[in-house]
């Protein structure tokens, strides 16, 4: 019982240490920055954690993308959709002065893309439009919180779309996830208890599949490292102010186990490149972490 105990208390002094080094680190490289970070990692077979502002309320921006994808996905899992039924995209549908591929790839609209499709752009390629869609299809905001709701996630909020959002800047801080909250759903989402097998796998792989954001958590990471993950940004207002840059993913180390992490730089009056370059460092501070 005397060697359990002593075991025990080693693996405590070790994981302590190492929450303190990864703190060192992170203070450094937020240090002196106009900035809140918020920072959240999860280690999901070891149970390591670590948070920086990790309760904060944060905007998410479109890192709310990840959540409305999973109440999409609930339904079809409940065979309510179809990822093969057709959604129709009008004119009017096509917000202008907001990011869309969809729109840059039809502009005359009058479209008609599978779910499937509108998924991938709104997840994978963070597509604004797909966004009001997909919200237009379920029932909109409240049936995304409704089902994270029901599964337990707390830290949560949506409230405004991106037309909302668009049309009024501040109503961006309507939509928040606490940092913690970000790596909690991930290891939800991970563990199948969002979504069907099929849906998770579905999902991931989209998740795996996103363009935007390369120069965030994946950007000093090994090339072709596993990462699933969904970018926010929400570009500058007021005085220079950006809202939020954030990332979020879960990360597949070379040892085939995981962690799940969230940056989210939120009321900076940095530059765009000094925000995304903050989680680009943390991100990689992480990975050497996980690595050693």
């Amino acid at each position: 019982m005397k060697k359990i105990g002593l075991f025990l208390i080693l693996i405590s002094s070790f994981a302590m240490a190492q929450k303190s080094a990864l703190e060192q680190k992170i203070n450094a490289i937020t240090e002196g920055k106009k900035a809140t970070v918020g920072v959240s990692v999860l280690g999901f077979e070891n149970n390591f954690t670590y948070s920086k502002n990790g309760d904060k309320n944060l905007p998410t921006l479109s890192v709310f993308k990840f959540h409305i994808a999973c109440a999409v996905l609930d339904l079809v899992d409940k065979g309510k959709l179809s990822l093969d039924q057709k959604i129709f995209f009008k004119k009017e549908d096509m917000l202008e002065n907001t990011w869309s591929p969809i729109r840059k790839k039809y502009p005359d609209a009058n479209i008609s893309l599978s779910l499937s499709e509108v998924l991938d752009y709104t997840v994978a390629l963070s597509d604004n439009n797909g966004c009001d869609m997909l919200l237009r299809l379920i029932g909109g905001t409240q049936t995304v919180q409704k089902f994270m709701d029901s599964k337990g996630v707390k830290g949560f909020q949506i409230k405004r779309n991106e037309d909302d959002m668009h049309k009024n800047w501040k109503t961006q801080y309507d939509n928040y996830s606490t940092p913690n909250s970000a790596v909690q759903v991930l290891k939800k989402f991970y563990d199948g208890k969002l979504l069907s097998k099929k849906s998770t796998h579905y999902l991931m792989q989209i998740m795996i599949g996103t363009k935007t954001g390369t120069n965030k958590i994946v950007e000093q990471l090994p090339k072709n490292t596993p990462v699933a993950h969904k970018t926010g940004s929400s570009g500058k207002y007021d005085n220079d102010l950006t809202v939020a840059e954030n990332d979020m993913g879960i990360i597949t180390l070379p040892n085939g186990k995981h962690y799940a992490i969230a940056v989210f730089v939120n009321n900076s009056t940095e530059s765009d490149a000094v925000n995304c370059r903050m989680v680009s460092d943390i991100s990689k501070a992480v990975w050497d972490d996980f690595n050693k």
